[in-house]
């Protein structure tokens, strides 16, 4: 059985949405893409660096679990959070805010 990409749920819970239903949705998908994203970031540069979950909660002070969790998007990471995950990495943690397409 083939898993649903994002596109196809949204599509398809959009489809049977009121106008502030789907405005909701709409806001917590984003949310949502968002932590998938940075946790997606946050695995390859773990990976890249050569390192274990285990490995990058040990140099950043927390769980194993809560990698995991921040690899999944499962929670939304705090600038802070963010900030651990680069010093133990040995990179720059750099945001940026620029115009939405």
């Amino acid at each position: 059985m083939a898993r649903a990409t994002w596109s196809e749920t949204k599509a398809k819970r959009v489809g049977r949405m009121s106008a502030v239903e789907r405005a909701r949705f709409d806001e917590a998908y984003a949310a949502a893409h968002l932590a998938a994203e940075v946790g997606e970031r946050v695995r390859e540069a773990r990976e890249a660096a050569g390192l274990t979950q285990r490995d990058l909660a040990a140099r950043m002070g927390t769980s194993q679990a809560a990698v995991a969790r921040l690899e999944a998007g499962g929670t939304g990471a705090t600038l802070t959070t963010l900030h651990r995950v680069a010093t133990a990495l040995g990179l720059e943690l750099a945001v940026e805010l620029r115009p939405s397409a």
